[in-house]
């Protein structure tokens, strides 16, 4: 019985955005909480959400996350919001006046990514304080992960060698 309440603790992982990491050098992330209307919720623990196009944006103090896509609760009935409609994020008023003071300066954004079930309870979002890659970085990036890929290729071969 504790094994079962254990599991519901654990954070569920809703949605990640995969290409975030490669589109943008991640400088800093944190936590924070998003508000959600009782038929997103439900569509966010399904696992409809697309962060793929996502950014946050600080608006008369308030941090509000904008292009993520919640599809509607396919039982809600007129209670289902816009899937694309801005949503208010969750922070410390510090943590707010720190990021506006960070995203001021030149090429830094806010990004989601990821989206989770913490506790079994709240909807968190991942927000990364990022600056874009360019071209010739997303190159090198591949380069980098491909030669990763064969030094642990090369490692499993030689330990299958048979004697």
């Amino acid at each position: 019985m504790a094994d079962a309440q254990d599991k519901k603790r654990e954070d569920q992982t809703v949605a990640r955005n995969r290409k975030a990491r490669h589109e943008y050098f991640v400088l800093d992330s944190m936590e924070v909480g998003i508000v959600l209307s009782g038929t997103e919720i439900k569509s966010v623990r399904n696992g409809q959400v697309n962060l793929r196009d996502g950014f946050a944006r600080i608006e008369n103090g308030e941090l509000w996350l904008h292009n993520v896509h919640i599809s509607p609760y396919e039982k809600g009935t007129y209670y289902n919001k816009e899937p694309m409609r801005p949503r208010k994020l969750l922070a410390h008023k510090s943590q707010i006046l720190k990021l506006f003071q960070k995203t001021r300066e030149k090429g830094l954004t806010l990004i989601p990514l990821a989206m989770y079930i913490k506790e079994g309870k709240r909807a968190k979002v991942e927000l990364a304080l990022a600056k874009g890659k360019q071209q010739h970085d997303k190159r090198d990036s591949i380069a980098e992960r491909d030669a990763d890929r064969e030094i642990s290729r090369k490692i499993r071969e030689s330990g299958k060698r048979e004697y």
